[in-house]
Parts: C-alpha cells; structure tokens; sequence
C-alpha cells in the first residue's frame, strides 16, 4: 500500500523529527537517496558524465546541490544552473564546488543541457504552486527537446503536489526521487504522468506522520486480502447474489458485458432482469434471467443498475425501481441520468457511482475539461455532494467515499495505478460495474469493493491479449485472481 500524504502534514512531520536530529540530518539523507537514484541511471559509467542540476530557490535546490557534490566526488561532470543566484542554497553551493562542481547562471543552460547526459531538476519541489516562472520554463523544454532525461527532486516542477493539477508548464521526468512519503500529485494525473517511475527515500518520517493518509493506492498486497474467497459450508446465496438491470434493444451487449464482469467477479449467483435475457443466457447459460420489474427478480444481495439501459422514462423508472431496494447498489452509465442528490442520501443502503470524465461533469455541473485537469477535487465533491461512493474512472481512477460524519464531510480517497491506455475499449465499463457488484454482493463495504474491483480490472486489462476488447478482459479476470489468490 502506497499511502501519500498532503504537503503540510510533509512539512509537519519534517519539523517534529528535525527538533531531533542534528542540523543538515534530514537534507543529508535525502541528498544520498537522490545521488544513488542518478548514479543508477548514469551506469555504467558515471565517471567524466555530464550532469545539469536545475537549481531554484530553497531546500529543493539544496537537495540537488548536496547530490550534485555526491556525484562530483564519484567522478561526474556536474554543472549547477542557479535560476536565483542570490537565493540558492548556500551550504550546497559550497559543498558542490569544493567536490569539483561548478556553477553557472541560466542563460547558458540549453547549451549545458544539450551536452548532459542527465538533468536534475531541483526548482521547485513539493512548495510550488502554479506553472513554472519564464526563467525555469526555458531550461525545462530544453531538456524534453534534447531528450535528455530529467530526475526530478520529490516532485517534478511545475505541478501540484496535493491535488496533482497543472497549470501551465512543468517538468516532464523520467524518474522522481521523493522524500519521506509519497504526495497526492504523484498517484493523480495529470502529475502523475510527468513524473515518471517514481522512488520514494525513507528519510525517517514515518513515526511522525499521522495514521490516515490524504491518499492511498492498493498494491497486489492490499487486494488479494480483500479477495472474498468461499468457505467450506458457502454456498451460491452465501457467496452473494448480484442483480443485474441493464441492456435494451439498443445496447444487448452492455447486459452480457456487465453478467460476465459479474460471473468472473465471484458472485455465487447473478439475477438478470431487462429486454436482453436471450443474449445473457446465449452467453452465460448460468444467470437466472426474469422480463418484470428488477424487484420482481427475487432476492439479491446488491444490484447494478445502467449500463446500456438508454434513455427515457423506462430507463428512469427501472433506476427508481432499483435504488428503492434496501441493498448496496452500484449506479453507472445511462443510470447516472436519472439521479439526484437528494433521492440518494435518502437511501439507507450505501450507493457506488462510476462515471468516466463526462458524466461527471454532468453530476457536478461543470466542464469535462475541469473534471479530468482536478481529478481529486472532482472525485470527493462527487461523494460529498450524492452521498455516495464515487469512482471516477480515467487515466488514474480514483474512488471517494463521504465522511465518516455523513454527506457533509470528506472521507477517504483511493487511487488505482494498475490501469492502462488499452482499456480505454468500449464496453469495458461495464465488465468493471458487474465486478464490483458482484464484490459488493460478496459483502465487501463499498469503498473495498470499489478499490478492489478498479484493481483487477486493470491488471485483467493488462493481462488480455493486445488489443484487448471488453469480452477478452473478461476472460483475463479468472487468471487475474488466481495470481493474487494464496495456493490452494
């Protein structure tokens, strides 16, 4: 588990173990952690390489000085470019030029760049806010049009650590060396892609960081705990029964797409209920399909409710039919047009929403474009605002539940990294509604199962065949568990 905490409890933290360590301690440990990641990336052959540290103002630049010193004692060639020659950390400064680095101001820098065999970028760091400053942007686009690759010191320049918004230009990295813990931004794009393979360095904060973290990532750890897994005396009730409203005349396939995600999430039994019954029982001879109401499809243990259901009052009223049902229900696709805040805080079984980008923005009232560029904002103002768990999926999912103390408040928020490019396919939605389902049927609290689906799904869409569809994410989820799952 990836646990990522916001800038001021970093900085909290730092000062609670700085009052007891020895003045530089922290600095020197970060400075080591950096010179050993570029070194790595220097092999094999660090002696006489040329290596541009970027230079801001502050304890940042001062991280890259002291490692630029590592390196010049190991043999590199290392050149500091101060965009603030006033204002540069002067004990780095120092120990930089007495291990045989020099220093440099920034209008020679795209020449030094276009030399170098690495750049250090040490501008801003977790502090900034805002795009890079004129000065900092030129230096920055030289290495990205040089192809030279960039180390970013805990942060790459230019985004924002808590959120991991970008606004104007920053730092694209190929490896960020981060301090002590991991920052939001580096789990949320759009940072998250500019930051490349990250590395995080202990430096000792550990004790002093609070047990709730701002942001958390499962790894395969985390969810092969979770994976509901059947008993001796389990059977296909006890294993959990998910109902399943979706497809039309329009759309059959989103009710197969969405049975299948459920059959190979786990469920013990999967009730299938709308116009698509044929085409659910060609595929998976398995469910129990019905034609009435969804509450006429006998008992269930959760329900997914949307995809593929269409437009109109038939669809709102199948929506209405579901969510007066007093079990967890998962709302996605054309399901999201028929609901509103109110009508769902009133419910007294948990909701899980699973938009994509646009349909978030129709949620919250907003642009598509604002959503995907303030993915973590986006995803808790969705929990707060329906009082329900939101997953946002995208480039990074990310799922938000309310506060412990109801609608009104902020609760935990979750980030998914086991996703990729290829799953961006249609129907994929909805296998990932009827895995999680099916994990919410199996008795999982809706955060988990949400994670935990988001999870599989992704390693799923990894492990399909290139270029994968839907279907064949589908029939990747069995391999999926069993790699997660202990030995038989």
């Amino acid at each position: 588990m990836r646990t990522a905490y916001r800038v001021e409890t970093v900085r909290a933290a730092e000062r609670a173990l700085m009052a007891r360590l020895p003045a530089g301690t922290l600095m020197a440990r970060a400075a080591a952690g950096l010179a050993a990641a570029c070194a790595e990336l220097l092999r094999p052959r660090l002696y006489g390489a040329r290596v541009v540290l970027l230079v801001g103002s502050g304890d940042n630049g001062g991280d890259a000085l002291y490692a630029g010193a590592r390196l010049a004692r190991r043999g590199a060639a290392v050149t500091a470019v101060l965009l603030n020659e006033e204002r540069a950390h002067p004990g780095g400064l120092a120990a930089l030029r007495a291990a045989g680095g020099r220093a440099a101001g920034a209008a020679g820098a795209e020449r030094l760049i276009a030399r170098a065999r690495l750049v250090v970028d040490g501008i801003t760091g977790i502090g900034g806010r805002g795009g890079l400053r004129q000065d900092a942007a030129g230096p920055a686009a030289a290495a990205a049009e040089h192809g030279v690759p960039v180390v970013a010191v805990d942060l790459p320049s230019g985004v924002d650590a808590d959120t991991g918004e970008v606004h104007g230009a920053a730092v694209r990295a190929a490896l960020t060396v981060t301090f002590g813990a991991w920052k939001p931004g580096l789990l949320v794009d759009p940072a998250r892609a500019l930051a490349g393979e990250v590395r995080l360095v202990d430096i000792g904060l550990g004790p002093e960081l609070p047990p709730e973290p701002d942001l958390v990532a499962f790894d395969d750890a985390d969810a092969a705990a979770l994976l509901p897994r059947p008993e001796a005396e389990s059977d296909k009730y006890r294993r959990g029964v998910i109902g399943i409203a979706a497809g039309s005349a329009r759309y059959p396939g989103a009710a197969v797409l969405t049975v299948g995600g459920a059959l190979r999430g786990g469920a013990g039994a999967v009730r299938y209920a709308g116009p698509a019954g044929g085409g659910v029982i060609g595929r998976y001879p398995e469910t129990l399909v019905s034609e009435g109401r969804p509450s006429e499809a006998g008992r269930v243990q959760a329900w997914v409710v949307g995809p593929g259901l269409g437009g109109g009052p038939e669809a709102a009223a199948t929506v209405a039919d579901v969510l007066a049902a007093d079990v967890p229900v998962l709302v996605d696709a054309d399901g999201l047009h028929s609901i509103d805040p109110e009508r769902l805080r009133a419910r007294s079984a948990p909701t899980v929403l699973t938009p994509h980008a646009g349909e978030a923005a129709a949620l919250l009232g907003t642009s598509r474009d604002r959503v995907e560029s303030a993915r973590l904002a986006s995803v808790s103002e969705l929990a707060v605002r329906y009082g329900a768990v939101a997953l946002l999926k995208g480039s990074t999912t990310l799922i938000a539940e309310p506060g412990p103390g109801g609608p009104e408040g902020r609760g935990r928020v979750l980030a998914n990294t086991t996703g990729t490019p290829w799953l961006a396919t249609a129907g994929s939605g909805d296998v990932l509604s009827g895995l999680i389902g099916a994990l919410l049927a199996a008795g999982l609290a809706p955060l988990d199962a949400a994670a935990l689906g988001a999870h599989l799904h992704g390693l799923a869409g990894r492990a399909a065949p290139v270029p994968p569809m839907a279907s064949t994410v589908t029939e990747a989820l069995p391999g999926v568990w069993a790699a997660l799952s202990p030995r038989r």
